[in-house]
């Protein structure tokens, strides 16, 4: 065990305390530093402490802010980082830490400078650094190599970000290698230079030690400095696990550093990011834990690591199996930011699951399926009791209608759910059907679990009309009917397949089969993937510049590597205007998104995806006998009501529409839907 650990004194590991260079932290789960994007011009303001306020409150032993966090005014990518490269963060800071310490727990900050990462035309329009003229696929700007004197001064600012730290009242710092300007250095890939910052293995280091050493001098010895070091970059000529473990043994040797964070890999693209940082639906869970493992076996001070750990019985396993001395539950706080809680209470059950959809990557930091982070102060997590507990009817089960009666239910009304099916979940059930998107069925289970646990009166099977609606003597109905395929645009639709049918389960004719993608999101990509899975030979048509472009870049470059393995064809600037039957085959019929030039393709089958066309008819039938005449208050939903509802009836009944009832939008929009309107009712 290193050397600060804390003997066990709990059954369950994730409860146990730990002393992380004097810093006392209540339990073994943290959430480590990410970009969140909520800072106001660099400055962590109401918005950004909420955030991180709320997790604490929710029990977390430490809460790491400033996901790269700038040192220098060369360091920006554009927005989204919090600047430690001004004395103007430090009263910011010294309110959010006085805030989260009083809610109990700790919390740290990383401080980094982005090297080739940044972006010149933004912020201050400086040239990007970095150790050598290697450009960075992914941000694709092209660096100058760095003199002794820009060294120098990028490491004095390092010293100084880190006294800022201090000031603020923050209870330690991490910097971070990776692909920042740290592992720059660090990384043979990057760090071409023929002076003594590169070649050897201790000259690439040079710079790493130079900046613990201005760190340390900086905060003194008591304050806790960490490194969030790259262990294994995972390809040829990169950081081996052996040179990453060397690497620990001389900053251990120096005395600089208190622990080690530890990632793995590269993440100078979509892909790299998606596979070897960031995990999402195309990675299995906690990918990275046998490498840490590795890591850990041979230093001796604490080791963190996050990285797809996203339920507790992995964090268990990884602190059981002494894996990891704190384990990072990042994105699992931004679907549960009572996580610990709730464990503490005995109600592990009712913790909110980390799928893993990566939505909080694309809109950032907004969980899939909790609305309420990152509007924790228009919104909030609580929801409060009705004053007035009435009676609510919701018609239709999917996400939307989900949502709506669970956050009713908690408000203490009773609350009756009519769905025409014979199982719930909607278009969110067929999509799970899918082996890549399978851990969405998270979304419906959890749920499930919660209209089970608050009592809702569920009734499958019932396609409910108006009479029967009224017939419960509601005070609000909510219709989250959804909709269907929409096709009716399209000449030839007849002759064609949504992507519905085929994600559930209908027969495809034919061994050449054309997708259509109205949308740009997942459904259609999904589609084809199934396709292939099948044996058939796809080809994925769009409108759009690119396939896939209306989802996280996990996903994207997840289906883009899938397709280009299984050989779909992609066909893109394509409007689809007819499908037509010629000589036994179908005839899609296309125009240039920019010229207008009419082509075709040919194919056994063709598979449109659209989005949805509101099913509205349930809706019409109410409006007129309806209270608000199924007018929703749009101000008022941007309200944060407690036990009042201003989106409630007086007399009679008061009508609401939600999610894809309304317009074809994403699992998120529609969950947000049910949630912030049950709130007010």
């Amino acid at each position: 065990m290193p050397e600060t650990a804390t003997p066990t004194t709990s059954r369950d590991p994730l409860l146990e305390p730990f002393v992380l260079k004097g810093l006392a932290l209540r339990n073994r789960v943290i959430s480590t530093a990410h970009a969140s994007a909520m800072d106001d011009g660099g400055m962590p303001g109401d918005r950004y402490r909420a955030y991180h306020l709320e997790k604490a409150r929710g029990g977390i032993a430490m809460t790491m802010i400033g996901g790269s966090a700038m040192v220098s005014g060369d360091s920006s990518w554009g927005g989204g980082q919090l600047d430690f490269s001004t004395d103007a963060v430090i009263p910011h800071l010294q309110r959010l830490s006085d805030e989260v310490h009083a809610a109990g727990a700790a919390v740290m900050s990383q401080i980094s400078h982005l090297g080739r990462r940044a972006q010149y035309a933004t912020g201050q329009w400086l040239p990007v650094l970095a150790p050598s003229r290697v450009r960075e696929p992914r941000n694709r700007a092209f660096p100058r190599e760095m003199s002794r004197d820009d060294i120098d001064r990028v490491v004095a600012d390092y010293a100084r970000a880190a006294r800022r730290a201090v000031d603020g009242g923050l209870d330690g710092i991490e910097t971070l290698t990776g692909g920042h300007l740290i592992g720059q250095f660090l990384s043979p890939l990057t760090n071409h230079r023929s002076d003594g910052f590169g070649g050897s293995l201790e000259n690439r280091m040079r710079f790493a030690l130079m900046v613990h050493e201005a760190l340390r001098r900086a905060v003194g010895e008591a304050f806790p400095v960490g490194i969030r070091l790259v262990v294994d970059e995972g390809v040829e000529g990169g950081i081996t696990l052996d040179e990453g473990i060397a690497m620990a043994h001389i900053l251990e040797g120096e005395g600089t550093v208190d622990f080690f964070d530890c990632i793995y890999g590269l993440m100078d693209s979509d892909l790299t990011l998606s596979e070897d940082n960031m995990p999402g639906l195309f990675q299995k869970d906690a990918p990275y834990l046998p490498s840490v493992a590795a890591f850990r076996r041979e230093v001796r001070l604490p080791v963190l690591h996050a990285g797809g750990i996203r339920d507790v019985a992995t964090a268990r396993h990884a602190l059981r199996e002494s894996l990891v001395d704190l384990v990072g539950m990042t994105r699992a706080h931004l679907a549960d930011p009572a996580l610990v809680r709730k464990l503490e209470a005995g109600r592990e059950d009712e913790i909110r699951p980390c799928v893993g959809a990566s939505y909080c990557l694309f809109r950032k930091a907004h969980c899939v399926h909790n609305p309420a982070t990152t509007r924790e102060l228009t919104l909030g997590h609580d929801i409060p009791k009705a004053a007035r507990p009435g009676r609510v009817v919701v018609v239709g089960g999917g996400v939307a209608g989900l949502e709506a009666a669970r956050v009713a239910a908690h408000r203490g009304h009773h609350v009756t759910l009519f769905e025409a099916a014979a199982q719930l979940g909607g278009q969110l059930r067929i999509a799970a059907q899918v082996r890549e998107r399978a851990s969405l069925r998270g979304i419906l289970d959890w749920r499930l679990g919660e209209l089970d646990r608050l009592g809702v009166d569920v009734r499958l099977n019932t396609f409910a009309e108006a009479a029967e609606i009224l017939a419960e003597a509601p005070d609000t109905v909510i219709v989250a009917t959804g909709g269907l395929p929409d096709l009716d645009w399209l000449d030839g639709a007849e002759l064609c397949l949504s992507v519905w049918d085929v994600l559930d389960g209908q027969p495809v004719p034919g061994e050449r089969v054309l997708v259509h993608d109205g949308t740009g999101r997942q459904a259609a990509a999904s589609c084809a993937l199934m396709l292939t899975g099948q044996g058939k030979r796809v080809t994925l048509s769009t409108p759009d510049d690119a396939v896939a472009v209306e989802m996280p870049y996990q996903d994207r470059s997840g289906f883009r590597k899938a397709f280009a393995q299984r050989g779909v064809a992609q066909v893109t600037d394509a409007r689809l205007v007819a499908v037509r039957r010629v000589e036994g085959q179908l005839e899609a019929v296309y125009r240039n998104t920019y010229s207008g030039e009419e082509f075709r393709h040919r194919a056994e089958c063709v598979v449109v995806e659209h989005g949805t066309a509101p099913l509205d008819e349930v809706f019409d039938s109410l409006r007129e006998a309806s209270e608000n005449r199924g007018i929703t208050d749009a101000a008022l939903l941007r309200s944060r009501a407690g036990g009042e509802a201003p989106l409630a009836a007086a007399t009679g009944f008061a009508l609401h529409r939600i999610g894809d009832a309304v317009a074809s939008r994403d699992i998120h929009a529609a969950i947000l839907d049910g949630y912030r309107l049950a709130r007010l009712i």
